[in-house]
């Protein structure tokens, strides 16, 4: 286990110190390369606040609508029937959308049901299994101009419901 950590604590410093020697090494300029990618990122960062602003409104609005919970209620029966516990419900809608609300979610969740439970484990790995789609897309795709998203939506969504359905599996099995 030490040599494990050893490596964790190091790898990060030693790739960028590799990073830096090889560049020298080619006669680049690394550090204005650096600045230069940060002055890159800060625009990115200022174009990309009207989509995170729309994102998280819409968000809110939906939560605070009743519509999740309306839609618990209804799916209910479909998901017991699945055996899916519709506590679940709102993380796998939400989690494609924002990860920091479903970071939140997670942790009510694992605060309600503790993290030894089914629905606690559950939780856990839903959320490692999926990613952000909508958020990648609105985010990324947004920030470099791309309008045409359609496919890498469908594909993201597809490996959403595959995480979620892999999630339930496994978790069942392990646990």
């Amino acid at each position: 286990m030490g040599l494990i950590s050893a490596v964790s604590l190091w790898l990060i410093p030693l790739i960028i110190g590799f990073i830096l020697l090889y560049g020298t090494i080619k006669k680049v300029p690394t550090y204005e390369t650096f600045v230069e990618g940060g002055k890159e990122g800060i625009k990115i960062s200022f174009s990309i606040i009207p989509y995170l602003v729309g994102m998280l409104i819409s968000i809110s609005i939906f939560r605070a609508s009743g519509a999740l919970e309306f839609l618990m209620s209804f799916f209910k029966p479909v998901l017991n029937f699945i055996h899916f516990p519709a506590e679940m419900l709102p993380l796998a809608l939400i989690r494609p959308i924002s990860g920091t609300a479903a970071l939140g979610l997670t942790t009510d969740i694992i605060a309600t049901y503790g993290p030894d439970s089914f629905i606690g484990r559950l939780a856990s790995v839903m959320q490692g299994s999926t990613d952000t789609t909508l958020y990648v897309l609105t985010v990324y795709f947004g920030a470099v101009g791309i309008k045409k998203m359609g496919d890498a939506l469908k594909v993201g969504l597809l490996a959403d419901v595959v995480g979620i359905v892999a999630s339930v599996i496994i978790v069942t099995l392990l646990f």
